[in-house]
């Protein structure tokens, strides 16, 4: 459930802000345009929201911003910490991930998340999105932004091409944690009831916007 990864969550609370404004080198390409990534998951959000892997509340101040009613969910207490003191009690952020979680106290339109998707396998992607179509009414939509793959041949050649740059710790996070691509995603979507697109932001990350029919 992505839990296994909350190590790495707590060293990456420290260092998370500075790396999605371009000051790592090595994960520069995965940040690119990041704030028009966030921007764009707004816009395609409704007005009750429940954020899953708020992480340092960067979305979630955005979604605040536009007036929308957020729900937040985040496994990580230090980056539970981290988004507090940006957001302060401008809303709740609860202990939760992907599978298991407090239900909100009103119905909700939208489901987002950046860059956390993949940090479930892909059958807990399946539970998961099994989950939201049922929690959706039509026209509900599920918004993420994440990395995610053409094919297979393509994340193998993001891993050499990590490598050859010396980019050793962007090489082991793609090697580690669970990537998927697109056509598996678009089939664990459609067969749970939604009608997806996916578009390009930069070159590892994919706008998904799945609308339930």
């Amino acid at each position: 459930m992505g839990r296994e990864f909350l190590d790495l969550f707590e060293t990456w609370a420290q260092s998370y802000d500075e790396s999605v404004h371009g000051h790592d080198e090595q994960y520069r390409d995965v940040f690119a345009e990041y704030d028009a990534i966030l921007n764009t998951v707004v816009e395609k959000s409704g007005n009750v929201v429940l954020e899953f892997g708020v992480g340092t509340g960067n979305l979630t101040q955005k979604l605040l911003r536009s007036g929308k009613t957020v729900y937040g969910i985040e496994p990580s207490e230090p980056m539970r910490q981290k988004a507090f003191e940006k957001l302060g009690d401008t809303v709740t952020i609860q202990d939760g991930d992907f599978l298991s979680f407090p239900l909100p106290n009103e119905p909700i339109d939208t489901i987002v998340s950046t860059y956390a998707f993949h940090h479930l396998t892909d059958e807990e992607k399946e539970q998961a999105i099994s989950q939201y179509g049922k929690m959706l009414n039509k026209g509900g939509k599920i918004v993420f932004a994440d990395t995610a793959f053409v094919d297979r041949e393509a994340f193998e050649q993001m891993v050499i091409e990590a490598k050859e740059k010396g980019f050793h710790d962007l090489a082991e996070d793609l090697k580690r944690e669970y990537y998927p691509t697109l056509p598996v995603l678009e089939s664990m979507f459609t067969k749970h009831g939604f009608s997806v697109s996916f578009v390009p932001m930069n070159r590892f990350v994919w706008l998904m916007e799945a609308t339930k029919q």
